[in-house]
């Protein structure tokens, strides 16, 4: 143990002056999905924020597959100096419940940073569904069950989660249709295939304010302003029903200290860049305060939310594997 102790004293200020003079090179932020989806471009937006403040380019590598897994799994991976980081959303904490035989614990294999961002979702149907508010979309929905069709983009997706708590909230299940992803989705929407689905509010604004499809809820605690007619679920009828896509970076456990309060100092300044918000804006998301951009904050939302969703998936019996 002494050994240990006097290694350990030993490198710490080894340690310390590879932290001072990060980063030296470029640093490489892995996206566990593809590239032009709502996580690439928050991911992007913020690499590039990053960047001004580290002096080196964050350059974001997209990393696909087995619902964000492979991506997660790279990072966690990685050799822990800063180098390679990790972008990913609410999916991280589901992935703990619906991959049974995952190579990582998520709760212990990452070094949280911050979070980014927490973007909301709408619940949406056909432009001619029958129900007109949210209330009347549940009564109908508890009348009907599995005659309704629920669209997501696959197992573990955001609009899967969203489609497991609605029908959790209401005790009834609909049939569930999943597809390859949000585009497809919305075709058969428009095209009045398909009754309902729950997608952020970055595809769905467009189509909400054109009437093209109906809209009952925003699934976040407070009213978008792009969409200020839209009530929240809770507002409309469904207490406690939250669910927002949320984002944080994280680095490989083990990464030093310094580095971690370096690499959260760069998120912080990023998140209060005018143009960042701007485009965020854009996207109808914004940056989460400065108190929540922290590995703090971000390892108590990870715990959380893992603990959160264990139950709802364990009940829906739905597994990735």
């Amino acid at each position: 143990m002494r050994f240990i102790a006097l290694v350990s004293a030993l490198l710490l200020p080894f340690g310390a002056a590879l932290a001072q003079d990060y980063p030296t090179r470029p640093i490489t932020m892995l996206v566990p999905f593809a590239a032009g989806g709502p996580t690439d471009t928050i991911a992007r937006l913020t690499a590039a924020g990053m960047a001004k403040s580290l002096g080196q380019q964050v350059i974001v590598e997209n990393a696909t597959g087995a619902g964000g897994t492979i991506g997660s799994t790279r990072a966690a991976r990685a050799q822990p100096d800063g180098y390679t980081l990790l972008i990913h959303h609410v999916g991280i904490s589901t992935a703990a419940t619906l991959y049974r035989n995952l190579s990582y614990d998520t709760k212990t294999a990452f070094a949280p940073i911050g979070l980014v961002t927490n973007a909301p979702m709408t619940i949406i149907a056909r432009a001619d569904f029958p129900a007109d508010t949210l209330k009347e979309l549940v009564a109908y929905a508890q009348q009907q069950g599995d005659k309704l069709t629920y669209a997501n983009a696959g197992l573990g997706a955001a609009s899967h989660l969203c489609g497991m708590l609605f029908m959790t909230a209401i005790q009834k299940q609909l049939t569930t249709v999943p597809y390859k992803g949000n585009g497809p989705i919305m075709n058969d929407l428009l095209g009045k295939q398909i009754d309902l689905t729950c997608d952020q509010a970055t595809n769905t604004t467009g189509p909400i304010t054109a009437k093209q499809v109906k809209a009952y809820a925003i699934t976040t605690k407070e009213r978008l302003k792009s969409l200020p007619d839209l009530p929240t679920a809770d507002e409309a009828g469904l207490k406690g029903f939250e669910l927002g896509v949320w984002h944080g970076i994280y680095a490989p456990k083990g990464t030093p200290p310094a580095v971690i309060q370096k690499l959260t100092a760069a998120l912080q300044a990023a998140l209060k860049d005018p143009a960042l918000i701007a485009r965020f804006n854009d996207i109808n998301t914004e940056p989460v305060p400065q108190d929540k951009a922290t590995p703090e904050a971000l390892g108590a939302m990870l715990t959380s939310e893992i603990d959160r969703w264990a139950p709802i998936i364990k009940a829906a019996g739905q597994y990735a594997d």
